[in-house]
């Protein structure tokens, strides 16, 4: 199954997340590219990718997961989703450094009011012309102690699949292992049950 891996804020495809999910799903193709930081430029590109890569599953973490719930007509699980990143943003007006090192070779981001802008103008379409075929592709998977962004109860307003796992806003080892993978397994089977 080719699989979609989209990172959060501050990140990039070579998280360890990425490399987590290779390592536990060897027969599997994972695709995790570097955001760009322009929000419209990175929503383009994850749909050209979905396209290209023919994904079958998307999973996106924190902003990652904002971005995999606007790929509408795939299946997507949002962990810890942020759908509201232009408030953490502007909270980081600056230069600021990536978690983890990128293909191009940045180091550091730029956050301008602009920019926080052009996110909150994503933001308000996020939810709007939800079909039930939308509804039952998309699977939220909330930590119960995310003390960094919890849209669990926004999410809940719009989605039925809802899970939480015992955690916290990033993915430990042991929450791809005994949470995120049996989910990747259900879809799977769905998927297979389907073709």
């Amino acid at each position: 199954m080719n699989i979609l891996y989209i990172h959060g804020l501050s990140s990039s495809g070579n998280s360890s997340t990425a490399t987590r999910l290779r390592e536990l799903l060897p027969h599997d193709t994972i695709v995790s590219p570097d955001l760009p930081i322009n929000p419209q430029e990175a929503l383009d590109m994850l749909l050209q990718l979905c396209k290209e890569e023919q994904i079958a599953l998307a999973i996106g973490t924190s902003m990652g997961g904002m971005f995999a719930q606007k790929l509408r007509g795939y299946q997507k699980i949002l962990v810890n989703p942020a759908f509201h990143v232009s408030q953490s943003l502007r909270n980081k007006i600056g230069v600021n450094p990536f978690f983890s090192s990128r293909k191009d070779g940045a180091t550091e981001f730029e956050i301008t009011p602009e920019l926080c802008d052009l996110y909150e103008n994503l933001e308000k379409e996020q939810f709007k012309g939800l079909t039930q075929a939308e509804l039952d592709i998309t699977h939220g998977l909330f930590a119960t102690n995310d003390n960094i962004v919890n849209c669990s109860e926004e999410y809940i307003q719009f989605y039925d699949n809802y899970y939480t796992f015992d955690g916290e806003h990033r993915l430990s080892l042991d929450n791809l292992k005994n949470d995120v993978i049996p989910l990747i397994e259900k879809i799977r089977d769905n998927l297979d049950n389907q073709s």
